[in-house]
């Protein structure tokens, strides 16, 4: 279970890395996505850092686990670099062998 959490936090992170977060947005729990259109937050965001702040620690009942990470980021029209903590919920569906980010994207400002 370990490795598959290692896997959605590593391909989360890619995502987003990459400045592709219409993937990063597939890691959210598809209930939480339901009815709700990709943010316009999103539009000319670049990020310039990724640092795991505290590796992903599952919880006792193995169905839910949290990760620390430090995010560097900017607007392209803007140019300053702000950072923002992201505090990642993740859940496990045994029904779907899969972990869920249940504490939704990033809050990035402008």
């Amino acid at each position: 279970m370990s490795d598959t959490l290692q896997k959605a936090t590593d391909g989360y992170q890619d995502a987003l890395r990459w400045g592709y977060f219409e993937n990063a947005y597939g890691y959210i729990h598809p209930e939480q996505r339901a009815n709700r259109p990709f943010p316009d937050t999103f539009k000319g965001l670049r990020l310039t850092g990724y640092e795991v702040l505290q590796a992903p620690r599952i919880q006792a009942d193995k169905q839910m686990a949290t990760q620390l990470v430090a995010i560097d980021y900017l607007y392209e029209d803007r140019q300053v670099v702000k950072q923002l903590t992201d505090h990642q919920v993740w859940h496990y569906d045994p029904a779907q062998k899969t972990w869920w980010l249940i504490s939704g994207l990033p809050d990035f400002k402008p």
